[in-house]
């Protein structure tokens, strides 16, 4: 939905609310037009329900307007002494419409000064719950979300079992796009597997200003661009687009901005013609085969001296005996170390050849011949960027323009390539504007990394936040084991993590200590 169509229902839905409110607002000693006068009549209400003003702001926010209308509706009917549990069960099962059957045929005496405390246990637990749920909603949502690292795309900076805050003030609080939405949980419901999200109505793209836009070498959690909906047991098992807030989040590292060239040359990223230089805390990670004089490569002692974490394949190299082992995920460092020892003969980086071509890696031409560790120079578009479209580039720019800029901007875009001849809409293509940002995100483990090689470009819209603090680390390989020096650490920064475990510990039996000592005196005063 357009902002026009959102605007035109807000209108409707002011006039809805009048109709419904406008006897409640005489009996509480307000004027009948006030009903009708678009969010000023929020503010009425809340003075009439005696509820702080910024009530209002909550019915604006997405998905936590959805519960403040429950409670707005429910402190309305309380306000005129409906009080009982059918007034209660009736106004959430009729979507406020009930307001409408006491507005116009029951007797109206508003109560002023309301007493606001719940007249019993499961009142007071369940207004205690109700606005836990929209603080959590909200902190969530526009704040910081947390996430969980499931794979090894970027070891030995985030490790798989991190649990991570991820900050969205960093680059900015995206509006939600799906606004009719079960709050706190992402595309399905946990354990039940059906979907917690209605497809329509949409939002268009907005952004709160942030502190900063991605820049090369920052960690960022983002929605997959290429992600759909596969087989939801509660609808079918056809392919569907999934709403951009709602595509499954990832996190890689982003290795280009919008406005750069990017070029890729025997596994080392080049911007501009220049290696791409990452941070300290960066590994990076390739696959290495090394020739050994026996089958005596033990993955235990990989993973705890030279920590290689992949998998480590072995078998027979050459007739004469020699073994190979393939290590996935290891540095240079690493490989650098496993030379020194006796039964390795030698140790070589396995690097894809200079065009050869791979069909599973962006932008899928075999023209262009791309391949996991060599890529052509590209340019990532930016905002008001205009590039020349040609039909040797036009591969790399086809799909985000049909897609991302246009069928999730509601445009129906057709891109056609005819021979040389490129067309948009059926009209000659020579170069096109793009409407917003894009990104290049990788994985520091090159070659255990599902990231922006396969799919191509991540556009802004798709951009969720910042991963800020390791908070708890569990080691799922080995049991249920928590990494203690990873907890409370910064995912940013120079040098090693350091845990900030034990101060956080100190300051919480600090408190602890604090407010048992505060009972204390007050049960000796009394």
């Amino acid at each position: 939905m357009s902002w026009t169509g959102w605007l035109l229902f807000f209108l409707i839905l002011q006039i809805v609310h009048g109709l419904g409110t406008w006897k409640l607002y005489k009996a509480a000693g307000r004027a009948a037009w006030e009903a009708f006068v678009p969010v000023y009549n929020a503010i009425v209400l809340c003075k009439i329900i005696n509820r702080p003003w910024w009530y209002t702001i909550l019915l604006f926010l997405p998905v936590v307007n959805l519960i403040m209308f429950i409670v707005i509706w429910v402190e309305t009917v309380r306000s005129f002494g409906y009080n009982q549990m059918k007034d209660t069960v009736l106004v959430i099962a009729t979507l406020g419409f009930y307001i409408y059957y006491l507005n116009y045929t029951q007797p109206l005496h508003h109560i002023k000064d309301r007493d606001l405390h719940p007249k019993s246990a499961s009142g007071e637990w369940t207004s205690s719950i109700l606005f836990a749920v929209v603080a959590a909603t909200i902190v969530h949502t526009y704040v910081m979300q947390p996430f969980i690292i499931p794979t090894s795309s970027l070891e030995k900076t985030l490790l798989i079992g991190d649990f991570l805050f991820v900050s969205k003030l960093h680059y900015g609080p995206r509006i939600p796009m799906t606004p009719v939405a079960l709050p706190m949980v992402h595309d399905s419901i946990p354990k039940v597997g059906i979907k917690s999200y209605v497809d329509q109505p949409q939002i268009p793209y907005t952004r709160i200003p942030g502190f900063t836009k991605p820049k090369k070498n920052d960690i960022v959690v983002f929605n997959w661009p290429a992600d759909t909906i596969w087989g939801y047991p509660s609808i079918d098992n056809k392919y569907h687009y999934k709403p951009i807030d709602k595509k499954s989040n990832y996190v890689k590292r982003c290795v280009g901005v919008a406005g750069d060239t990017l070029s890729i040359k025997d596994g080392v990223v080049y911007i501009d013609g220049k290696e791409l230089i990452l941070s300290d805390r960066a590994k990076l990670q390739h696959t290495y085969v090394a020739n050994t004089k026996g089958r005596t490569v033990d993955p235990a002692v990989m993973k705890e001296k030279y920590d290689i974490t992949e998998q480590i394949d072995q078998g027979t190299l050459t007739s004469t005996g020699e073994f190979g082992a393939i290590f996935y995920g290891a540095t240079q460092q690493a490989a650098d170390s496993l030379l020194l020892l006796d039964n390795i003969i030698s140790i070589e980086k396995q690097l894809a050849p200079k065009d050869a071509w791979s069909p599973s890696i962006f932008p899928y031409d075999a023209s262009i011949a791309n391949n996991n560790d060599h890529f052509e120079d590209m340019i990532i578009p930016a905002t008001g960027m205009t590039i020349d479209i040609t039909f040797k580039n036009i591969a790399y720019y086809k799909g985000i323009i049909e897609l991302y800029e246009g069928v999730e901007m509601g445009i129906n875009n057709k891109v056609s390539v005819n021979g040389k001849k490129v067309t948009l809409n059926g009209k000659p293509l020579s170069s096109y504007t793009f409407k917003q940002n894009y990104y290049w995100l990788m994985g520091d483990n090159r070659h255990r990394s599902a990231d922006s090689r396969s799919w191509g470009f991540v556009p802004e819209n798709h951009v969720v936040g910042k991963p800020v603090f390791v908070w708890m680390s569990i080691d799922w390989s080995n049991g249920f084991s928590p990494r203690f020096d990873r907890m409370f650490t910064t995912v940013s920064g120079e040098g090693q993590p350091r845990s900030y475990l034990i101060y956080f510990l100190i300051v919480l039996g600090g408190y602890l200590v604090y407010r048992k000592i505060s009972k204390n005196k007050k049960k000796n005063k009394q």
